[in-house]
Formats: C-alpha cells, structure tokens, sequence
C-alpha cells in the first residue's frame, strides 16, 4: 500500500466508523442503561451477594484478560501468514454475531432476567471488538507516514464518533418514541438497537476490508510454533525496549493513565444510574454529548500536539482526567453530571487519538508492526483489567461507586509522573 494514499486512509478510518457503534451503544449507552434497568441492584452468584455495577464490572474485567492472553498469540499468527486482515475480520463477525444475540437478553416469564446470557454475549462482543482492534492499529503505520499519523488517528477517531452518535440517534429516537407515543414495546426498542449496531458493524467493516492489502507471507513453522512464538514476541519487545527508553516510559505511563480514562469510559453509565438515579433517556443523552464533544476533542488535541508536542498535549489531557475524578467523587445534581461528561468528552477522543498516534510515531524502524501493536494492545487490555477489577473490588467493599471513581486518580497520577519523567527534547527526538 502506497503511503498517505487518500482513498486508503479514508478506508482504514471507516473501520473506526463500523465498530464504534459498539463502543458507544453497547459498551457505553444503550446496554449499560438497558442492563440496569431489568437486573436487581443486588444479584446472588455462586453464593456471593454482588451489586449489578460491581457484577458488570467484573464481567468487564474477565473479557478483557482473555483477549490480553489471546492477543500475542493471533499477532503471531498474523506475522508469519501475513493475514492481519482475516484475523480483524474474524473477530469483527465474531463481534457483531454478539451484539445480535443480545436481542435475547430479556426477562423470562417469571420477571427474572437471562443475566448470564446478557453478560456472556457482552464478554464475547468484547472480545470480538478487541480482538479486531489490534489488527486494525496495526495497519496505522503501513497506511499513514510519522508526520501525518497523529492527523490520521485523530480522523479515524472522529469518524467513529460521528458514525457511531448517528445510529445512537436512530436507537435514540426509537426508544423515545415509543415511551412519548406510548407504543408499549417494552424492552424491544433497546433489543433491536443490539441488532442495529451488528449490522452496522458488519456493513461498513467492508470497506476496509475491500482495500486494505497486505502480501501473504510464506511460513515452514508449525502451530505450534507460531502460537509459542507470540508470547516469544512479547519477551522479544519487551527486550527491545531496553534499548529504547523514551518508548518504555511512554508504555508505562500509558499503562496507568489508560487504566483511568478506560475505567470511566466502561463505568459512566452505571455510576450515573446508580449513584444518581438518572433515568434511561437522561442517560443516552449524556452519552451523546460525551460523543459529541469528543469529535471536536479529538481534533482540538490533534492541532495543539502540532503546535506544543505530543507530550506537553498528553500532560495536558491527564491533569483534566485528574480533575474529572475528584468532581466525580463531589458531585451530587444530574445537571452536575451533565457538565462532567462535556469534560470527560473533550478529553476522551483527545487522549485516545493521541496515545495511538503517539506510540506509533515512537517506533523503532521495523516491519513487524504487528507485535509492538500487539505489546501495545497487551498493555491496553491488562490495565483496563486492574482498572475495571479495582473499580468493582472497590465498590462491592465499601458500598458505592463514588470512592471507587476518586480511586483511579492514584493511576492518573502515577501516569503523569512517568510521561514528567521524560525530557522534552529527548521525546522530540524520539518521535
């Protein structure tokens, strides 16, 4: 693939595009408000009495280990085939095959809800939105050159905002409607939203997949082989690192802060409902704002990392992440929360263009794209593990959600430290 080819990048973004309909609509919006609505605040498993936040916490927790053990081992495989592309269109089917069967997550004839079958199918939707997104990052520095990739992941982020609030409009409207006409669907509006988005997924993802091209490799290695090599490629990195420092801290710090941003991102909804008993509609309408603003978040970083540096844009996001947790921690009004999510959304699309971009720009000269994504993504799904895991540890100890949210600064906190611990210059060079 040629470079910075228009028609190629606008054809990797449109993936951003595809799957950020589940990430807004069932990680974010409709299932989190749909989940809350039809299980009991508290829930007995296995002997244990679990809050229904906590519960989805864990849930959370357990999908993205899996994919973090799972991840060096398909990176693998991709490396010595060549076929990162069928491994993101595996786990995009995989994905939206999930998101459809949601559709079944309803209350049986005694009133109780199918919890297992609800959450099993977000675990494996999880999985496969995951699974295909460190295939899809791995393509960024074989589509976009250093100097245009913090532009380039920046477009791809809002084209998921963009395309992912349109289709939350069409759930939106129809859920509204049919409490304002009172149509009396009950749970099916929010069930074909789960619907919608698996076919959205799935139609667009066909873009890329129509244009992205990679050269199949030959390979003599066995299964085996291949499968031991992926963790082989994770020691290998990890090794490779030592000799680049400025890399190695930026790992780091992106570790713990991204346990932060990703914690609150899976976590706003339950705690909106929980904490401050909004109601369904008043949830979905902060989920879009936090869209919304992020959009123009996401390009607002894009130009202040041109002007004043990745690292002094990066600094700036983390110092607000900071300062959302502790107003989490205090606030007491819905039209509090409304003023937290604006913020939480200028930050949200900001932080996570510019890590992508950022880390990519920080490579070292390699084909083996793949691997150090898949090093990226490891570190990715692991702190969202400790974050999730402590957010939910948190809550079910001390009975609520809010000293959980203030907990998460500490990750904030300790991120900053590391990103402060690199000299300027010497992460100019770098990147």
């Amino acid at each position: 693939m040629l470079l910075n080819d228009k028609k190629t990048v606008r054809a990797w973004t449109f993936y951003d595009w595809a799957n950020s309909a589940y990430s807004l609509i069932i990680t974010s919006a409709i299932f989190p408000a749909y989940y809350s609505a039809i299980v009991p605040e508290k829930i007995i498993w296995f002997g244990i009495e679990f809050s229904r936040s906590s519960l989805a916490s864990f849930s959370i927790s357990f999908s993205f280990l899996f994919i973090a053990v799972l991840s060096p081992i398909l990176s693998s495989i991709a490396d010595y085939k060549g076929n990162k592309k069928s491994f993101m269109k595996f786990f995009c089917y995989l994905g939206a095959s999930a998101c459809a069967a949601m559709f079944f997550f309803e209350k049986d004839s005694a009133g109780q809800p199918n919890v297992v079958w609800g959450l099993t199918c977000s675990i494996i939707a999880s999985i496969g939105y995951c699974g295909s997104i460190v295939f899809y990052n791995a393509f960024l520095p074989e589509v976009a050159s250093k100097d245009r990739q913090d532009e380039v992941s920046a477009k791809g982020f809002a084209m998921g905002y963009i395309g992912s609030v349109l289709l939350m409009l069409v759930c939106f409207a129809f859920i509204i409607l049919n409490e304002q006409m009172a149509w009396n669907l009950g749970s099916l509006p929010a069930r074909i939203s789960f619907v919608l988005v698996a076919i959205w997924w799935l139609l667009f993802a066909q873009i890329p997949f129509r244009t992205l091209v990679e050269t199949p490799k030959e390979s003599s290695h066995k299964t085996i082989d291949i499968i031991r090599n992926g963790y082989t490629e994770l020691r290998k990195v990890w090794t490779e690192l030592r000799h680049f420092p400025i890399l190695k801290k930026f790992l780091a710090s992106f570790f713990f802060y991204n346990m932060g941003v990703q914690t609150v991102m899976y976590m706003a909804t339950y705690f909106a409902s929980d904490e401050l008993k909004m109601e369904t509609t008043q949830l979905l309408a902060v989920v879009l704002i936090i869209q919304l603003v992020a959009i123009g978040g996401a390009w607002l970083f894009s130009i202040l990392s041109n002007k004043a540096g990745n690292q002094t844009s990066l600094f700036t996001l983390i110092v607000i992440w900071i300062g959302i947790c502790f107003a989490a921690f205090v606030i007491q009004t819905i039209t509090q929360f409304f003023i937290l999510a604006f913020a939480v959304g200028m930050v949200m699309g900001g932080i996570q263009s510019l890590s992508r971009s950022t880390y990519s720009k920080l490579l070292p000269p390699t084909e083996d794209t793949a691997s150090y994504f898949s090093f990226f993504d490891v570190c990715d799904k692991l702190g969202i593990v400790i974050g999730t895991l402590s957010f939910g540890m948190i809550t079910l100890i001390m009975g609520g959600m809010r000293n959980a949210a203030l907990g998460l600064s500490v990750f904030f906190i300790i991120g900053l430290s590391i990103l402060l611990s690199i000299r300027k210059k010497e992460f100019q060079l770098a990147s």
